[in-house]
């Protein structure tokens, strides 16, 4: 059975003739003090809203699929072996198994809530756990009753997922048995927590009454007038009284999705079933799925952006297949999905990109130079050919380096992806393209506008941009005079990013002081990134409103663009916060490192091996002054080749092991650096390299 939606998607794929714009300005739209108006250029007329007339909520387009292609593999993990201590190959649930896992759970929920006299719907329900068939079954199983999701992160400190419980007002949390006590702790300051709901076994039948994990956390969940579930009693309860679906309705909430901000309480995002369907129509026009295709889900699903993947992919009717939880061993589930389809952020990419460097144009002899070769080639026929003519694909090199590469990831297969949640080195993204012969591109989007605002089309090959306006959106540039940048300014208007359409946000919910602040009277969110629109309408995000540094000589930095300058030429470096005080000239950094890449560059500088498995000698050697210098003299280097001025060169560093981290709270789940935070934290370190700074400076004086 044809999938009208996949087939509505591929008259928007196309892009435009050579040299036609990728958005198009409308005319007579600029105004005082804004840009014109830009819109996806199929879509001038008006924005996108689905793909198929029949399809109005997130509910239908997995039934839909469910019941177009009931045997198609739906969700797959890799099941833990207690006896040997690995996990196995991948196991397959069918779109028809989860269909009715989810419409037993949905059931059964309410009939719990039932159970404590909330008889209500559009209520919402906790979800925390890391990425598993169960999250998709939960969130799904919650739409079928009109009932709506609101993510915990995995990673957040109890502090933080108290504040969601109470904020959110929820009764019932589903989660992976490892959070339950933490939420038996909690349960005491979240006086609306009544429900618990394992996504794990509490039992398995063998152990003495009372003694299994089941009996004693109820014993202990009691105490606090909570009771606990296991998930498949929930979908027996569903399944020993079913009921008929409760559809939701297009402005139905599908989710609460907190925001995981740099400083103050996280803010829930509103999200409607009808701002899901225009964001998965989107991603589906924007990347063309077909049958059989395979995606690996290893980024949060509490974060935006892979939720909106999933939701494509869940309607497009491929199949997804989980990591087993360890982002560290990622390439073995890789190699056992080889997906067709895979998206990442750069932080991952970067550490390919080291990986694929260090194994091929890094090597000696006649592997090195043949790689290097095949690279440069390759390079100039994305880059230099004639407007339409560009390609990153080659006949023989694909066959003989480009294939054999990939698959040491497990990305022989994979035909697209992309890159989304900060931006990629242009450089690095060029180099990707090249090894992976297929269409890698870079988005744009926030978790207010459902992941997805601007994305590469196929076949645009230029880089440092996020490509065109999806066109479920529509977009204008705001003047910031305060930071020079305006809508104005030749050869490209700059501002702020102004974002409308029917994938924005509905409001943040219980806060409507900050709802107002992000958006305008004529129904604009500000996004708070600055952008600049080039001549064939493709948006590059160039600074973030407020987040720039002034040194003492008057200079406007910003620090974000530098470091991602230098993430993505030294491989070996994973983290980085480049720091500029407004009384100095000059900017300092603080790095953390790549063990097996480091070990490397030190082991060179000192003369001797230092193992990369050993984290506390790689941390001694990176405090070595012949080490410091080195990473500064290598920073130097890039920072001549990216063309930097003289006071965005990095002048002193600190490289440790791990400094930002969740754990420590310099990162946020979605790994944004919290740069107050880290200022405050390293304050002495930075006092250090200033003093360094001046020090060299007197001596260099003398001299």
């Amino acid at each position: 059975m044809s999938c009208l939606a996949l087939e509505n998607a591929k008259k928007l794929t196309p892009p435009p003739p050579p040299g036609a714009p990728y958005s198009v300005p409308l005319p007579g739209s600029a105004q005082s003090g804004r840009s014109a108006i830009y819109r996806h250029w199929r879509r001038t007329e008006g924005l996108l809203q689905t793909l198929d007339p029949d399809v109005k909520t997130a509910h239908d387009m997995f039934e839909q699929t469910a019941k177009r292609v009931p045997k198609v593999n739906c969700l797959g993990s890799r099941p833990y072996d207690s006896h040997t201590k690995t996990f196995g190959p991948y196991q397959w649930q069918s779109y028809a198994e989860v269909q009715k896992r989810r419409a037993d759970f949905g059931v059964g929920l309410v009939a719990l809530h039932e159970q404590l006299g909330i008889k209500t719907r559009h209520f919402g329900v906790g979800l925390w756990c890391q990425n598993r068939p169960e999250w998709q079954i939960v969130d799904l199983g919650c739409m079928s009753q009109s009932l709506y999701s609101v993510s915990i992160y995995d990673t957040l400190g109890p502090d933080t997922t108290e504040y969601i419980i109470n904020h959110a007002s929820l009764t019932a949390v589903c989660t992976s048995l490892a959070h339950i006590p933490t939420l038996l702790k909690l349960a005491p300051r979240c006086p609306s927590l009544k429900i618990i709901i394992s996504l794990d076994w509490l039992n398995h039948g063998e152990e003495l009454p009372g003694t299994s994990k089941r009996d004693i956390l109820r014993a202990m969940a009691a105490e606090s007038g909570i009771q606990i579930y296991p998930l498949s009693e929930v979908e027996h309860l569903g399944e020993a009284a079913p009921q008929p679906y409760h559809a939701p309705r297009p402005e139905d909430i599908v989710t609460i999705n907190y925001t995981s901000g740099t400083t103050g309480n996280p803010k829930g995002v509103v999200l409607t079933h009808a701002n899901t369907v225009a964001a998965a129509s989107a991603g589906l026009a924007l990347s063309e799925f077909r049958a059989k295709d395979v995606m690996c889900s290893y980024l949060p699903l509490a974060h935006i952006f892979e939720r909106f993947i999933e939701h494509c992919a869940l309607w497009a009717g491929i199949s997804i297949g989980y990591f087993h939880g360890n982002v560290l061993e990622l390439v073995d589930d890789l190699k056992l999905l080889q997906p067709t389809f895979f998206i990442s952020v750069p932080r991952l990419y970067n550490r390919f990109g080291g990986a694929i460097k260090g194994q091929t144009i890094q090597q000696p002899g006649f592997k090195g130079k043949l790689s290097n070769h095949i690279v440069n080639t390759k390079l100039a026929n994305l880059t230099t050919a004639a407007p339409g003519k560009a390609t990153n694909k080659h006949m023989l090199y694909d066959r003989i380096w480009s294939r054999k590469v990939s698959a040491a990831l497990g990305l022989e297969r994979a035909r697209s992806m992309v890159s989304g949640s900060a931006p990629i080195d242009p450089s690095l993204q060029q180099f990707l393209r090249v090894v992976f012969a297929n269409n890698f591109v870079q988005g744009y989007g926030l978790t207010e506008t459902y992941a997805i605002t601007l994305a590469q089309l196929e076949g645009d090959f230029s880089a440092g941009n996020c490509g065109a306006v999806a066109p479920i959106a529509e977009i204008c540039l705001m003047d910031v005079p305060d930071m020079d940048y305006l809508s104005t300014d030749l050869p490209h208007p700059r501002g702020e990013l102004m974002v409308r359409g029917p994938a924005v946000f509905k409001e943040y919910y219980k806060n409507e002081a900050e709802t107002k602040k992000a958006m305008t009277e004529d129904g604009w969110f500000r996004t708070g990134d600055i952008a600049s629109i080039d001549e064939l309408g493709r948006v590059r995000i160039i600074d973030r409103v407020k987040n720039v540094l002034k040194l003492a000589q008057g200079e406007y930095i910003s620090p974000e663009r530098i470091e991602n300058v230098y993430l993505g030429n030294l491989p070996w470096l994973a983290q980085g916060y480049v720091h500029g005080d407004s009384t100095q000239s000059t900017l300092v950094a603080i790095f953390g490192f790549q063990p097996d890449m480091f070990a490397v560059f030190v082991s060179k500088i000192l003369g001797k091996e230092i193992p990369q498995t050993d984290i506390q000698a790689l941390a001694a050697a990176a405090q070595d002054p012949k080490v410091k210098k080195a990473v500064v003299k290598e920073l130097a280097k890039v920072g001549r080749k990216a063309k930097f001025m003289g006071y965005e060169n990095v002048k002193a560093v600190r490289v440790l092991a791990e400094p930002f981290s969740i754990e420590n709270e310099l990162l946020t789940p979605t790994l944004k650096l919290k740069r107050p935070q880290a200022a405050k934290k390293y304050r002495h370190l930075i006092d250090e390299m200033y003093a360094e700074v001046e020090a060299g400076s007197q001596t260099r004086a003398k001299l």
